[in-house]
Order: C-alpha cells, then structure tokens, then sequence
C-alpha cells in the first residue's frame, strides 16, 4: 500500500514538473469593443522545453444543457467568417473577431495540444460589446437655454464625435439657437460609420418674422374684398392671431378689428383705409408684423366682373335690335320693289295709247 502511494506522488509530480512550463498569457484580460467594429485577443502561450504544438484553438464559456462549458468558436455557426487564429504553432496565440454582436460578449479561453499533453488555460478574456447610446438633454428647450449632448456606452472607449442631420457637431455643449432642432448622433472616432440611435432636440421659439400677406396692389376699389394673411415662423407654431387698425396720421392707438390668420374684408368702405398690423402668438412668446397701410377709393368704380356683365348685356342688345330690323328692311326693299313695277306698268299704257291716236 506504501508503494502504491509512493508511485501516485511520484506521478503527481512528475506531471507537475512537466507542465509547469505550461502558460497562458493575456495582453488584455477585459477587452471592450464597439458594436460592429473588430477586437483582436493579443495573447502569448509557453510550454515545456522538448514539446511541439500540434493543434489550437479557442474556445467560449457557454451554459449547455444547464452546464457552464467551453465549446470551440468553429462549431458556433454565428461566429461562421468573422474570426480568424492570427497567431501560430509557437507562443503566439491571438485571436481577431470581425464584425462584433453584443451577444459575442463573454469569456474566451486558448486552448493548446502538443504531443505530450492537450491544456486549455484556466484564464480567460471576458470581451465586453457595446453599442453607442446618444443623449441629448434637455430634449426639449427654449432658445438660447443651454443643451448638453452625452454619448454612453458600457465601457470606455476613445473619444466620440456629434453629427446633426449629417453634419457635424462643433462642441457637445452649447447654448440652443431656433437652427439647433434636429436629429443628433454620436459616433467613435474612427467608426463613424457605426453611429448611435439618433436622438431629437427640439428647441421652441416665439412667432419670428411675422409678416401680412395682401392679395391686391394698388388702391381698392370701394365695394371690393380683400384678405390680409399673417405668416410666421415658429416652435410650436402660432395658434393665435390677433388683427388691429390704426388711422394713417396715429399709428399708436391702434383698434383690435378681428382675430385668426387671415382678415377678410368684404365689400370695403372708406372706413376701412388705415394701417393694420397683426399679432402672432404661440406657448412661448408674441410677436408682431410691421404695419401694412390698405387705402380704398372713394368713387365708385365699376369692377372688372360688373364692366363684363355690362358688355355682355350691350352685345345682346346690339342682336336683338338686328335681328328686329332685319324682317323690317326685307318688308321694306319688297314694297319698294313693287311700287316700281307699277309705275312701269302704267307708263307702258301711255306710251300705247299715244301710238295708236
């Protein structure tokens, strides 16, 4: 019984002493990497003096049938084409991966054979994947508030650039304009072709350049209509309007004459010759247009519509009087015609009646 633990011992160390030249070596045992890019696992491996490497490969944790094991990347068919052994035969055992998933995130471990002995190292690489997550606060904002633009990911990566509408973003802080709404992405630098989400910042603003629209020039014609349109720019847009007149000499005690975007003014009187101006209101704030002056004639003045149908009513009449002297004319020429044929007749009989005598 003594020998036979004596040669277990013996055996124990004799493998000890064999494999205690075995080692892996890690350059980075938590890489991390950005969703879509590559990760290269840059590792070194060392065995006893005498062996050769046969075979490698790496292998990743996975739970199998409710058992944590190691399973060969080459028998995950999601891994098919996207990684490729870069190291070698020798001590040299990295790894890349192309075309990162966040489900590649997990352990990795290197394994070895040589024509001693087959070893998988106990370390291991935990690859983090990650995908940009962009944020922009507040995300909705008055101008000229201040807006900060944040872009996180699960672990630290080098420096990130901002894109709004495909144009990029000079500093990631800055005091919103009414042109800062838009959509807003983040990118790493070097990867910009695998941006974040986009994100909206909406920056709201009173009613801006608030202008009146006529659809006339010159003077109106009393008993005419017109309409004055209020336009603007705004965040949200304006949902009120309000219309005031002011006489030509005081423009300062203006009267409220109306209200919505657009004053319609119907068969216009002198009375209605002043300046208007409108008003144009929104959540955030009130503007005004500059004063637009409307001058109607004081004579009538027959409208284009009103010359037509004077016309038209002078060209039936024209017809019918025609049409009416016509027959009286044809009457006419026969009568006369007739009488003519008389007169004939009867001097022929003269002339006769002077012959025969």
């Amino acid at each position: 019984m003594e020998k036979m633990i004596t040669v277990l011992v013996l055996l124990i160390m004799a493998e000890g002493t064999l494999s205690s030249g075995w080692s892996v070596t890690f350059e980075n045992k938590v890489p991390c990497a950005l969703k879509g890019s590559s990760v290269e696992f840059r590792c070194s491996y060392t065995y006893t003096d005498g062996e050769t490497v046969r075979e490698t490969a790496w292998q990743r944790g996975t739970f199998k049938n409710g058992i944590w094991t190691r399973v060969k990347l080459s028998d995950f068919p999601s891994y098919e084409n996207r990684f490729k052994y870069i190291g070698d035969l020798q001590h040299n055992c990295s790894l890349a991966i192309h075309d990162l998933q966040e489900n590649d995130t997990g352990y990795y471990y290197f394994w070895f054979d040589t024509n001693k002995y087959g070893r998988s190292s106990k370390a291991s690489v935990y690859l983090s994947v990650t995908g940009l997550s962009a944020r922009v606060y507040p995300e909705r904002v008055r101008a000229g508030d201040s807006v900060t633009l944040e872009c996180r990911t699960s672990c630290q990566l080098p420096g990130t650039v901002w894109f709004k509408d495909g144009n990029p973003v000079a500093k990631p802080q800055f005091q919103a304009q009414t042109e800062d709404s838009g959509n807003y992405l983040c990118a790493v630098e070097g990867h910009e072709s695998e941006p974040s989400d986009p994100v909206v910042l909406d920056v709201q603003y009173p009613p801006l350049n608030v202008s009146i629209e006529v659809n006339y020039t010159g003077h109106l014609a009393k008993g005419s209509s017109v309409n004055l349109v209020c336009n603007s720019a705004a965040n949200p847009a304006a949902d009120n309007y309000t219309w005031y007149r002011g006489t030509v000499s005081s423009s300062s005690s203006m009267l409220q004459v109306g209200s919505g975007q657009v004053l319609s003014l119907v068969s216009v009187e002198a009375s209605h010759t002043g300046l208007y101006l409108c008003q144009a209101r929104n959540s955030v704030g009130e503007n005004n247009s500059t004063e637009v002056l409307v001058t109607v004639n004081q004579t009538d003045t027959f409208s284009a519509s009103t010359v037509n149908r004077v016309i038209l009513l002078v060209g039936i009449g024209v017809k019918v009087v025609i049409m009416l002297l016509i027959p009286l004319v044809i009457i006419w020429v026969w009568k006369k015609r007739c009488n003519s044929a008389v007169d004939k007749k009867e001097h022929s009989h003269d002339y006769e009646n002077i012959s025969t005598a």
